[in-house]
């Protein structure tokens, strides 16, 4: 039986108690919803179903930082991949330009969208169509691939890595010590948001952004970030041990440009992932890089961080 776009019924869910109907999608976060939405990172009016008659066909769903912040991803976009007579793109562009019309404010660049995939997505034609066409729709609304990256894990075996005696380590001193290193780390990077990010903004501003959003949604002290220095004394690099929401993770490491080629990076990735076990009592550190940054992922692979999934990011640079 086809199912015309016209003939659905496009909605928010009503509130939690409807989560089984939103969760009949396989996805890796279903189990993070309940809480998402006790802790108010996730609305029930940010929650969205395209229903044929009483049956889910897609859903989408917006995610913020903490409570009271405006949406900061589109981090669910799910289709029914084994509906018969259901164009598929065409039903998740609908349910994505309707959402979004209704969550964000005229003249307002959507939220990025974000796709957790296996790291080898491609090599499986089943995923290989399903995230080509989550893809697909996101760009008919005008939508665009940013970056791939890989999400790694490291678990704790019979003790903490240790860094060389290359480098010494310390705390900042404060905030703007952070700062300044921060944007000279700019210079150069393969990160592709900070790339994206420098072609409208200063590296002050990118800086400002990452202090705004992402490190205020840490939950732990700034004096576990570690800034390196040479014999010396000077800054060669620093790493942001931290925890999010979720999980214990490297939030931000970098070798400062004049001193990149060494290797100084798999001591600063031992430190933080150190700090982390012995003064935060984890057992386990997530972290993520860009799929074309191979260095880094070498870094991760050589420490012992595991590969766990990719993570696809496509963004809008204008208001629908």
């Amino acid at each position: 039986m086809t199912v015309a776009v016209s003939d659905l019924t496009v909605r928010p869910i009503t509130g939690p108690e409807e989560l089984s109907l939103f969760n009949r999608f396989p996805y890796l976060l279903n189990d993070e919803f309940a809480e998402d939405l006790a802790d108010g990172r996730r609305r029930a009016a940010w929650m969205w179903l395209a229903l044929a008659g009483d049956r889910p066909v897609a859903r989408l769903s917006f995610w913020a930082a903490k409570q009271g912040d405006e949406p900061l991803l589109t981090d669910v976009l799910d289709v029914d991949d084994e509906a018969s007579g259901l164009d598929r793109e065409a039903v998740l562009e609908h349910l994505l330009r309707t959402a979004l019309a209704a969550t964000v404010p005229p003249g307002t660049v959507p939220p990025e969208f974000l796709r957790f995939v296996s790291a080898d997505w491609r090599s499986d034609p089943h995923e290989r169509r399903a995230v080509a066409e989550r893809m697909a729709a996101v760009e008919k609304t005008g939508g665009s691939l940013l970056v791939e990256r890989l999400r790694f894990q490291w678990d704790l075996g019979d003790s903490a890595p240790r860094p060389g005696d290359r480098l010494r380590f310390r705390g900042i001193r404060d905030e703007q010590e952070m700062r300044e290193l921060m944007e000279r780390a700019l210079q150069g990077s393969l990160d592709a948001h900070h790339r994206h990010e420098l072609l409208t903004m200063t590296p002050e501003e990118v800086v400002s952004g990452e202090f705004a959003q992402e490190f205020g949604r840490y939950s732990t002290p700034r004096s576990w970030w570690r800034i390196a220095t040479g014999p010396d004394g000077e800054p060669v690099g620093f790493v942001l041990p931290a925890r999010n929401a979720k999980h214990p993770i490297i939030g931000y490491i970098a070798v400062l440009p004049e001193y990149r080629g060494n290797g100084y990076i798999d001591d600063l990735l031992a430190e933080g992932t150190r700090v982390l076990v012995e003064e935060g009592g984890e057992t386990y550190a997530r972290a993520a890089t860009d799929l074309g940054n191979t260095p880094m992922a070498a870094a991760f692979a050589r420490a012992g961080y595991a590969t766990i999934s990719g993570v696809v990011d496509m963004v809008w640079d204008a208001p629908l």
